[in-house]
């Protein structure tokens, strides 16, 4: 399988951007995750590389899967934006696009007249979308990664135990970062079939930070308490908790309401705690929980995680496996329903090799919106896309030569 293949997916006539070409110049993952969800949605999107390859490429450790996972359905051309006639071409490439994508550092893009004004004043109707740390303000000149902003915007101090901010497991605001920049998109290309005009699009990582924590934000304006990390907090909910049982096995278990609680006592014949009346509601065993949790745990060791799971899920219960990220490749939900598809590795010690990625979390029209083209490798499409500006084989050449191109 060449990065070429089609997998099974919807077709590209049925995708909703169909038609759209996008100009992506990013890295790491907000930038590239916008350019994912634009890419699945159906848009041509043509990544513009450095000569040596986006860095997420060949990162290592917790890094590894950047590139397999973000740049999926998306073109590849390897411009060195240094020499004038690469930065031409992007230009040029500008002048016909319909959306632009990049997060680099303010000032980057106008050095290479790739900033909205200078292609604003060629294409009125380009959509361009600024991935950034921060929003214009005093903070936005500095630079930021997303554990930055989880650590000065509240999310690493929730998520730890006290006196100990732990980031989230997941680059949780640079994937966010983009979706909103996508949603920014989406909004852009309505406006300009009204007016016919494209505009700006900002997205940024302290502001999506700020937003995920606004619900702690509001606890403390509407209660006057702080909200205490996640591991100390009062919980909304009585039975919300992991469960340690036969074995060691871990499982988490809940009942959220009251009939809830109701279903969960007769489901394991504790018809004692189902008549206290200091259980009777949900408010009641919130403020019961310590002792509750404590009798329940106890209640519960000598059951099976697995036993548990029948009971709950049969009794339409909630409950989770604590499952790691590894284990998902054989969730037999995932593989039942098409959630992970194939691709081919580009780079590193897996080159050339397949392996699975998850899929955007939609459905449209019934499907699922798939890999059509694996990531690409570094400069597999330079030659194609000059050829469609007009570059002839010489030209290319010559280009490549001079080290513009790759």
């Amino acid at each position: 399988m060449t990065t070429e293949d089609t997998v099974p997916a919807t077709t590209q006539a049925a995708l909703p951007l169909s038609g759209l070409r996008v100009l992506e110049f990013t890295h790491m993952v907000m930038g590239p995750t916008c350019g994912l969800i634009l890419a699945d949605l159906g848009a041509e999107v043509i990544k513009i590389e450095p000569i040596d390859g986006d860095r997420t490429r060949h990162l290592l450790g917790a890094g590894a899967g950047f590139f397999p996972m973000f740049n999926r359905n998306k073109k590849s051309m390897a411009l060195d934006l240094r020499k004038p006639e690469a930065a031409a071409i992007a230009r040029q490439l500008g002048e016909g696009a319909d959306v632009l994508i990049e997060n680099f550092r303010p000032g980057v893009m106008q050095k290479y007249g790739l900033d909205y004004a200078s292609l604003r004043a060629k294409n009125e109707k380009i959509i361009y979308v600024s991935h950034k740390g921060f929003l214009p303000g005093p903070y936005e000149n500095r630079t930021a990664l997303d554990e930055v902003v989880q650590m000065m915007g509240g999310l690493a101090y929730m998520t730890g135990r006290p006196g100990d901010p732990l980031r989230a497991g997941s680059s949780v605001n640079d994937i966010m970062g983009g979706m909103f920049g996508a949603i920014g998109v989406m909004a852009a290309l309505i406006s300009r079939g009204i007016t016919g005009k494209g505009q700006e699009v900002q997205s940024a990582l302290f502001e999506n930070n700020v937003f995920l924590v606004g619900q702690h934000m509001l606890q403390y304006m509407l209660t006057g308490q702080a909200a205490a990390p996640m591991p100390e907090r009062i919980s909304a909910w009585a039975l919300y908790d992991v469960f340690t049982v036969k074995d060691g096995e871990q499982i988490f278990l809940a009942a959220v309401s009251d009939s809830q609680w109701n279903t969960f006592c007769d489901a394991f014949g504790f018809d004692d705690l189902k008549r206290r009346e200091d259980l009777a509601t949900n408010n009641l065993r919130v403020q019961m929980r310590p002792t509750l949790l404590a009798d329940l745990r106890e209640r519960l060791a000598g059951y099976s995680a697995q036993a548990l799971a029948e009971t709950f899920e049969a009794q339409g219960l909630p409950f989770a496996p604590i499952a790691r990220p590894e284990d998902l490749f054989d969730d037999p939900h995932l593989n039942a329903t098409g959630g992970l598809a194939d691709i081919r590795v580009p780079d590193g010690a897996m080159a050339g090799q397949d392996t699975r990625v998850p899929l955007l979390p939609l459905v449209l029209a019934g499907k699922r919106l798939g890999v059509r083209n694996s990531p690409p490798q570094l400069g597999e499409h330079s030659d194609s896309l000059l050829q469609d500006l007009g570059y002839g084989a010489a030209d290319i050449q010559a280009l490549r030569t001079a080290g513009a191109i790759q």
